[in-house]
């Protein structure tokens, strides 16, 4: 009973992470080409954006925690039910010190904590791609496909820390479009910005749409 949920959510999680994708990416769009408003009001669309991207580190998170719970479930990683409750309290505390990092992103403990956060994703990312290697957990009865998907999920939290990279130029003309007002170069900066971070999530969903392909075709 227990995996069929965890199936059903991890199937529910995909769908809602692509929802966000492209609920942040259309707003931020609008924001970026919106040169005709006010700057008060794309400051605010803006935020929006920032609430709405945190959907998207829930679902990383979610998903994350389904894939390894249902893995141990299925005898795939030792462990048994117990290590995969384990691993559902993790998941539940990583998304407290997700939301802390959000709520706290403007204060100095804010800053400090956002740095934690990438770094361990670095951290996660290489530790994913050493599995998906059989660098270690090669003992574990880990099939062909499911070691895909794992290398396959770093590509997209690569991905991830992409988009990011592309958004430093956003936030730094952001600031000085607070301050000074926007005026035709600082809307082209944020205009190819757009671009840039758009061609790097069309990547993050050939990433997620290899994961689907390997999890139904299932490859040995």
């Amino acid at each position: 009973m227990l995996i069929s949920v965890l199936l059903v959510a991890h199937i529910a999680v995909l769908g809602y992470w692509l929802g966000s994708e492209l609920v942040i990416n259309s707003t931020y769009r609008y924001v970026a080409y919106g040169r005709h408003i006010p700057f008060a009001e794309r400051n605010r669309l803006m935020e929006h954006v920032m609430h709405v991207d945190q959907h998207v580190r829930y679902a990383l998170v979610l998903q994350a925690g389904l894939g390894f719970g249902l893995a141990t479930l299925y005898g795939m990683i030792p462990g048994g039910e117990p290590l995969a409750w384990a691993i559902g309290g993790v998941c539940v505390l990583w998304l407290g010190f997700v939301e802390a990092v959000h709520r706290l992103r403007h204060s100095a403990v804010g800053r400090t904590l956002g740095t934690i956060d990438r770094g361990s994703r670095y951290v996660l990312m290489a530790a994913l791609l050493a599995l998906a290697f059989g660098m270690f957990g090669g003992a574990w009865e880990l099939p062909l496909w499911l070691r895909l998907k794992i290398g396959l999920f770093a590509g997209v939290m690569a991905s991830g820390v992409g988009i990011r990279l592309a958004l430093i130029s956003h936030f730094r003309t952001w600031a000085v479009m607070a301050t000074e007002g926007p005026n035709d170069t600082t809307n082209a900066i944020i205009e190819r910005t757009y671009v840039r971070a758009t061609a790097v999530l069309v990547g993050l969903w050939l990433f997620i749409a290899a994961i689907v392909v390997v999890s139904v075709v299932k490859p040995a």
